[in-house]
């Protein structure tokens, strides 16, 4: 075997040792993982206009978030929703806003040059139908001149277009709790305004307006709708307005989580507590406590940039707009039995048994559209049980296979065996797994119904598919609608396929869903991630575990496009601007979790080592890969990545998950080495000895 060769597999296995034993020593003794969820400015400035609108604002709390929001703003003076993406209005506007409001004057220079980019680009009255709201709350903003959205939507039945549950469950929460607020038209005002923002010509009469829902097409009907829900609005029939508040408000409280939050995401969360302090409830009320407590739980407290996000020195804080501890639990689980960490190591035991408490055992908003449908499943956050999804349950239930399949003495990694494991830890294993057999069986029939009646998966809701609510006026925030997504899809055939049941007439008819939905480029679309990259990299390894030949077309397409779409460095990247413009699909810096997504799907397609179904090609891209993460590790065996590489909303929201930069280059790291160990001398020579392309 060529020396080259032996160096660089030896390289590429120190550089997974590093990772995996960084990833190790980041568990928390409960037995959970959990990396930051990294998103934008609007959280802390939403949170400091709450708090300021709830009267519970204090002044040191605001210095540390206003600290956050100066260090995050770029040299031109905007803000922005990504790492290296473009100025964004809204997010401008509510940054500079929550900066006067923390006592920066309208004259320094950073706010100077704020003010002017939100001036040119269409000021106040091109902002996003929300910051309008939020100005409105301060009478900065004219209620009327905010879409209706009535509360008497809470009195649809299901089967009625535009009733809440034909919303994802996201925006569901959002709207009802909205809908309160704007019914009660509350203004508490500030010492200061905002003139300074608005755009001349907008203001005068004279200009069109380049941003927000005004301009936007719509259908005349909805239009024509809007027009009367505002009338109606003005003179509402008040024993039907009483009724639909009453309702909404004891909808909006049975759905508070034991964290105090509502759906563990930011956006219901904040409307909520406004909305039920117009109702009446005091700060003291224990809905109250609960929901302002559980925020704190979600503040990020920094000191001199601890974390290494670009923080400023001195004291700072930021709001997570979420947390993601099961996800994140799950590809952890995941990425260290593909680095050769048996499931009955006590790390492992310790997640398999935190993840078995998480189950969610009773029934959420999605059994509206699957009632009889009996519960099982996981939620994405820590104290979820009114939303479980399918994603995270098709991740949690991998990773649990692997606990069971380590303490039956199985060996099911890409890495080889953990030799750290003694009878002892074996036994404990052995221990949970029929409760982990039991879990599985009723996560796999929750699967199952949940699917979509064309074939593929949402993640939260089933058939939420009425894109007519994309068309009201109101929701300009993002995605509204929980359609299937080849993401989702293709984790839930990759887990039926794993666990022996690729036959099964919905995995095939997910099959036959990821077949009819891959871009005619051979890639797939991303829906949760950052794009095309994240699509392919699900859908190849999903496939292949369903029981797709490696040589079928759709494969080979896939495969051709991710060559081509290859770094000249070796890695892979994709900018989150590829939701809006072509021309950067498959493009943009080389990062560690795009690169990693890549090579699973090299992986799984066999071309990541040499593998008789593979090509010198396809081989030559998957080393080039592998090398690129070994020569951009950082000594403490993790990843610098900056960029956001986790998608909210297309087009308008996005995440840096912190883990993604360690858990998914350990499984690719793992799986492609365990492949390399088994191919020949000279097959490993051709597929590891190309690190310079």
């Amino acid at each position: 075997m060529p020396t080259s060769t032996v160096e660089a597999h030896s390289e590429a296995e120190v550089a997974l040792e590093r990772a995996r034993e960084h990833l190790c020593s980041l568990q928390d003794a409960a037995g959970w993982w959990r990396g930051e969820l990294q998103t934008n400015v609007t959280m802390d400035a939403e949170d400091m206009l709450l708090r300021e609108f709830l009267g519970v604002r204090r002044a040191e709390e605001t210095e540390r978030s206003a600290a956050w929001i100066r260090s995050q703003q770029r040299a031109d003076g905007t803000w922005a929703n990504f790492h290296g993406g473009p100025g964004e209005l809204s997010t401008t506007i509510e940054a500079y806003w929550a900066l006067r409001l923390a006592g920066d004057p309208q004259d320094a220079g950073h706010m100077r040059a704020a003010a002017e980019f939100i001036r040119r680009e269409g000021g106040l009255e091109g902002a996003r139908v929300f910051t309008h709201l939020w100005l409105a709350l301060f009478g900065l903003w004219s209620w009327d001149r905010v879409p209706a959205l009535p509360p008497e939507i809470i009195l649809l039945p299901s089967r009625v277009p535009l009733n809440v549950y034909d919303f994802a469950c996201w925006a569901r929460q959002t709207i009802v709790a909205l809908s309160l607020v704007k019914a009660h038209r509350p203004e508490r005002p500030l010492p200061f305004d905002l003139e300074e923002l608005h755009d001349p010509l907008a203001s005068a009469g004279g200009g069109s307006q380049r941003g927000g829902y005004e301009l936007t097409r719509r259908s005349g009907w909805l239009r024509a709708l809007d027009r009367l829900l505002r009338a109606y609005e003005r003179r509402p029939l008040r024993p039907l307005r009483r009724l639909a508040m009453g309702r909404a408000e004891r909808w909006i409280v049975r759905r508070q989580e034991a964290d105090g939050s509502w759906g563990g995401i930011q956006p219901p969360w904040v409307y909520s507590l406004i909305a039920l302090s117009l109702g009446g409830y005091p700060i003291e009320h224990p809905v109250m406590r609960r929901g302002l407590e559980g925020l704190e739980k979600f503040m990020v407290e920094d000191s001199d940039d601890s974390r290494g996000v670009g923080a400023p020195a001195g004291r700072s804080r930021r709001l997570e707009a979420c947390q993601s501890p099961v996800w994140d639990t799950a590809l952890s689980v995941l990425a260290l039995a593909d680095a050769g960490v048996s499931g009955a190591h006590p790390a492992m035991v310790r997640a398999a048994e935190w993840l078995l408490g998480e189950e969610v055992t009773q029934l959420g908003d999605w059994s509206v559209a699957r009632p009889g449908l009996e519960p099982g499943g996981w939620a994405f956050e820590f104290a979820n049980v009114t939303y479980p999804d399918v994603d995270d349950t098709a991740e949690v239930v991998l990773a649990l296979h692997r606990a069971a399949a380590a303490s039956r003495g199985t060996i099911v990694s890409g890495a080889g065996a953990d030799p750290a494991v003694d009878g002892e830890d074996r036994a404990a294993a052995r221990a949970i797994t029929p409760r982990i057999e039991q879990a599985l069986a009723r996560a796999l029939r929750w699967v199952e119904g949940m699917q979509c009646s064309d074939g593929g998966w949402g993640a939260i809701d089933a058939d939420n598919t009425r894109r007519l609510v994309r068309d009201l006026p109101f929701l300009d925030f993002g995605e509204v609608i929980d359609e299937p997504s080849a993401d989702v899809t293709a984790h839930t055939v990759e887990m039926f396929g794993v666990l022996g049941l690729a036959d099964a007439p919905c995995v095939q008819r997910g099959v036959r869903w990821l077949i009819d939905h891959q871009e005619p480029d051979g890639s797939w679309f991303g829906r949760w991630g950052v794009n095309h990259v994240y699509g392919t990299g699900a859908a190849v390894p999903g496939l292949i575990a369903a029981g797709m030949d490696p040589s079928h077309e759709c494969i080979r397409r896939a495969v051709g496009w991710l060559e081509a779409h290859q770094n000249e460095d070796g890695g892979w990247g994709e900018d989150p601007r590829s939701y809006d413009d072509p021309a950067w699909v498959g493009r943009g810096p080389s990062t560690a979790s795009q690169t990693a997504w890549a090579l699973l799907a090299l992986h799984a397609a066999g071309r990541s080592g040499g593998q008789n179904n593979g090509d010198a090609r396809s081989s030559r891209s998957a080393a080039r890969g592998v090398a690129w993460l070994v020569d951009t590790q950082r000594p403490d065996g993790g990843w610098d990545e900056p960029q956001y590489t986790g998608t909210g909303f297309p087009s308008d929201y996005y995440i840096n998950y912190h883990l993604y930069r360690l858990t998914f280059p350990i499984m690719a790291l793992g799986r492609c080495l365990g492949a390399a160990s088994e191919i020949d001398a000279a097959d490993r020579g051709r597929a590891l000895a190309g690190r310079g392309g």
